[in-house]
């Protein structure tokens, strides 16, 4: 599409009251929604208003005085912005008096503002230059002798945008859009009058400052003062077109800017319904990596992997993946290949994966990192509400009361969210954070939970069954919803057991390390504060419990009547962009696409018909499985799609084993990451810059993917897949993503209703979206649960067999920041880096104090599984006896730490809980040296010998 900017109507949308009041604009008569501003109502009939410092992003401030209009019967010139409407009103927007106030008010700015429009990066997309125009400013009486702001140093510091303060008009939008859009706080006005100027925190540079390099100031700015890098350095953008973000589950929605083939900025699209025009410094800096010079464009082969790479062709490449699987089949059985999808791929590509594997391969033996992250999340609220998602749409949280956030970090993990979650806060609502860190939302800028429970790791479902015994034995449950929406019998029977003293806050102090009348406040609060909303992530599920805990967090809020509305629910906060499509999709082994077990003889009749094969009803391995069958010797080849279980997965020499056992590791992906260390083949594989498809995020919203670029390396990655395929002799003949839509909507009930054409003119849809509930569902179990009655489970506290001792004092846990993605292979490709160069150790003063480790000091990081090294971090952010690290550089490697404990009913890892002992060293392990030197070996790439 050509490059037009978003309209902006200057003031949000008026808070919903059902009234409407009409009014005369300009003489003409206009009916619009009561507690419109002016400025809106004329903005939505066609008539512009000149403004500078209104934008619809944030709220009305009526600072810079060039929307002045007239009103009948009233004194004075009113800012249109800050005049609400009213029955009758009769406003003009145009006189000669108009004229000549918004001309002197515009002189005012022009003459303490450099003329350099020509060179200036913003030059036609200004709107200073804008609205210069519209008044009809042709000369600025004042002259430039006298003094000016003009002349300041430029602030370059933030890798992604430039701050000139000799541009600012001080009006206020950038401050504005970090207090209420990010709510940051890190922008101020410093001083008074003319002196006055816009200062990141305590007069640091951007870079140093608490700025989160969001972009809603670069986005609110209306001249060149905040400016991207890129515009200055490509010049502004010609044409754009709407996709979906790549990084985390929020599924922010952009419009991708660009100058001919190169992509110029990326910038929030107002009309995304779950960013609402905001982004996060990964979204809407971070994609530098799609033209990054470590990626790799050609198919490459090789015999062994301690030869170097060679170059070959796609016909190859294929050629080879087919013959390789085949022969290991013929020798091997049906059953001793496999494969595993990607949650960063699109809905399309990851079905088509585990179907070549279905119908090509002829087995089960399908997996994908989501059930690395959040298997226990399907498992737990299929078997309590009947379906495996959360429940909510993310504007739910604005009609919250209490937020429950346990076992997340949505600041660093889903910032976007976490942005509207903390303007919710500072309306009123109250939050309760159950996690062993002090997260950032347990206190900053004009928020404070009103409880933080700073449990010990891995006692998630002791903390829990505390909370409901005070729920239940203090008689605050809803017994109207659960007689109306439950099985009584199992909540009588959940009850009893949570009644018992053993289970009582004071029982479980010693097992959690939180104080009892602190449990006990916060259970009160949650059921009786009003609408509660409880929030979790993989600090919920990636336990050997984690199962039982989702159940647990199901248990809570059915007993308080806290699902099936606005405002409450149980939503699980998804880590990467497309885990719950990946999981929609049928990447389990036990599973098709919509959560039909592989044993079901309808479901399983239902693919056959559509494959013309007979499929396989006994369930294959998980990812796990198939590396111990591996090093069994039963287990020969993977095909692993945009995923790097070897920096991922726990226990990473037991990955390394099984990886090295295989005769044939196909990895496909945008870069040679760490199992690619022990490929065969690899095919490079497509950003979501160059593909077209679609993500469902963490709300069930399955939103489009959009081809802005054609793909460097010369497919789309299903296009690759239907190589493989067809190369295995399946003869697929899908020409667009739409088709496999059209597929995944036939043979998936939940998906029924989603085609492109609706998605093109409605711009998302929630599932279940089919003819049950053709608009899609925003929220879900409203009238009753899917399941029919809501279960209520019993989940008893069953201590991890990871344990603490002598040799093993400690506990960590792992967790992700806000500039670094999963395992870095995209953000360490871009100037996030300047954030967040290596993991760090955070240990608390006590624990470092006893061990002479001073900040900033190498240290060893040994469990019973391996050993690591890595400089520490001493911090109160983690309690005595805990320790905590990122696992986003491969130089660090933190899960050659974590066991091979996991989730009783998934195999979801256990990263969370790790009995671990911390010491001094001095500097990278023997281990990491001798690893960083066979990844380089791994790596490399012969030589393309010269065509004669």
């Amino acid at each position: 599409m050509s490059y037009t900017r978003e309209t902006d109507h200057g003031t949000p949308p008026a808070i919903a009251t059902g009234k409407s009041v009409t009014l005369t604009i300009d003489g003409e008569a206009v009916t619009m929604p009561e507690g419109t501003s002016i400025m809106r109502a004329a903005s939505l009939t066609g008539c512009s208003i000149p403004k500078l410092c209104a934008t619809d992003n944030v709220e009305s401030f009526g600072s810079c005085r060039l929307c002045l209009v007239e009103v009948e019967g009233r004194n004075g010139y009113p800012a249109s912005c800050t005049t609400p409407i009213s029955e009758g009103m009769v406003v003009r927007t145009q006189s000669e008096r108009l004229k000549q106030l918004r001309r002197g008010v515009m002189e005012l700015y022009i003459s303490d503002h450099p003329l350099d429009c020509l060179t200036c990066p913003a030059n036609g997309d200004c709107e200073l230059q804008e609205q210069a125009g519209a008044v009809g400013l042709r000369d600025v009486r004042y002259g430039y002798d006298g003094a000016t702001n003009m002349g300041q140093a430029k602030d370059q510091s933030n890798p992604y945008f430039d701050f000139d303060p000799s541009k600012c008009i001080v009006c206020s939008r950038c401050v504005r859009a970090c207090d209420e859009v990010q709510g940051t706080f890190a922008l101020t006005i410093e001083g008074r009058g003319f002196d006055s100027k816009v200062s990141p925190s305590q007069g640091q540079d951007f870079l140093s400052s608490e700025c989160v390099s969001c972009g809603a100031c670069v986005q609110a700015c209306p001249t060149a003062t905040l400016t991207e890098k890129k515009v200055v350095e490509i010049g502004t953008p010609d044409r754009s077109v709407v996709t979906t973000c790549a990084y985390c589950g929020v599924g922010c929605t952009f419009r991708a800017e660009m100058r001919g083939e190169e992509l110029v900025r990326m910038v929030p699209w107002k009309d995304g319904k779950a960013n609402r025009g905001h982004s996060c410094v990964k979204g809407r800096f971070a994609w530098g990596y799609a033209q990054h010079r470590d990626r790799i464009l050609h198919p490459m082969i090789r015999a062994s992997v301690n030869e170097p790479w060679r170059e070959v062709s796609w016909e190859e490449a294929i050629a080879r993946t087919a013959s390789e699987f085949r022969r290991i089949q013929a020798k091997y059985g049906t059953r001793s290949i496999g494969g595993i999808t990607s949650s960063r791929c699109t809905n399309e590509e990851t079905f088509l994966v585990q179907k070549l594997i279905r119908q090509g391969f002829g087995n089960n033996n399908v997996d994908t990192c989501a059930r690395v992250c959040h298997s226990p999340t399907g498992y737990g609220l299929k078997t309590t509400f009947g379906t495996s998602a959360g429940t909510q749409d993310f504007d739910s949280v604005m009609q919250a009361d209490v937020i429950l956030v346990i076992g997340a970090n949505p600041t660093d993990g889903h910032p976007v969210f976490a942005s509207r979650m903390k303007k919710r806060l500072r309306q009123g609502a109250k939050l309760i954070v159950i996690d062993p860190r002090r997260i950032d939302l347990v206190k900053s800028p004009h928020i404070e939970a009103a409880h933080h429970l700073p449990l010990r790791p891995g006692t998630n479902v002791a903390m829990l069954t505390a909370l409901a015994h005070v729920i239940v034995t203090e008689k605050l449950y809803d017994e109207a919803f659960i007689r109306d929406r439950c099985d009584w019998d199992e909540f009588a029977e959940w009850a009893d057991f949570v009644s018992e003293p053993q289970r009582s806050p004071e029982a479980v102090e010693p097992l959690t390390g939180v104080k009892a009348e602190e449990v006990r406040a916060a259970a009160r609060l949650y059921a009786t504060g009003g609408n509660g909303a409880i929030y979790y992530g993989l600090g919920v599920t990636e336990h050997s419990q984690g199962s039982s805990t989702v159940m647990a967090i199901a248990n809570l809020a059915m007993a308080t009547g806290n699902v099936g509305r606005e405002g409450v629910g149980v939503n699980p906060l998804r880590g990467q962009n497309n885990v719950q499509g990946a999981c929609d999709m049928g990447s389990f082994p036990h599973e098709f696409s919509g959560y039909r077990h592989v044993s079901d003889d309808a479901a399983r009749g239902q693919f056959e018909q559509a494959w013309g094969v007979a499929l396989d009803a006994e369930p294959g391995l998980r990812i796990p499985n198939m590396l111990d069958a591996a090093t069994d010797g039963t287990f020969k080849g993977i095909f692993i799609q945009g995923e790097d279980i070897l920096q991922s997965d726990p226990n990473t020499h037991h990955v390394a084993a099984g990886l090295a056992a295989m005769e044939c590791v196909v990895v496909q992906d945008l870069f040679l990451n760490e199992t690619a260390n022990y490929a065969h083949v690899f095919l490079p594989g497509s950003t979501f810059l160059e593909k077209d498809g679609t993500f469902t995020n963490a709300e069930r919203r399955i939103q489009r993917v959009r081809k802005v670029m054609a793909p460097l390396n010369g497919h789309a990655d299903w296009e690759i897949v239907q190589l493989v395929a067809n190369a295995m002799g399946l003869n697929w003949r899908y020409d667009h993503p739409s088709q496999i839509m059209d597929e995944i909507a036939a043979l998936t009930p939940t998906f029924a209703g989603v085609h492109y054409d609706r998605l093109e003119a409605e711009g998302s849809l929630q599932w279940p979206a089919n003819d049950a509930a053709p608009d899609g569902t925003p929220t879900m179990h409203i009238d009753g649960f899917v399941r029919g009655k809501g279960k209520f489970v019993v989940t008893d506290y069953v201590p991890t067999d990871e344990k603490t001792g002598p040799r093993f004092p400690l506990l960590l846990t792992t967790g992700r920041i806000l500039s670094q993605y999963n395992v870095g292979a995209q953000t360490r490709r871009t100037a996030n880096e300047a954030w967040h160069p290596e993991d760090r150790l955070e240990i608390h003063p006590t624990d470092a104090e006893n061990r002479g480790i001073n900040d900033g000091d190498w240290v060893s990081l040994k469990s019973r599984a391996g050993e690591t090294s890595l400089r520490a971090r001493i911090t109160e952010r983690v309690a005595p006896g805990v320790v905590y690290t990122t696992f986003h550089h491969p130089d660090t490697q933190a899960n050659v730490i974590t066991t091979d404990y996991s989730d009783w009913a998934t195999n979801c890892p256990e990263y969370k809980v790790t009995a671990v002992q911390v010491m001094r060293s001095n500097g990278p392990s023997d281990w990491q040296r001798d690893y960083a030197q066979q990844a380089r070996l791994s790596r490399r790439i012969a030589p393309v010998e010269a065509a004669e």
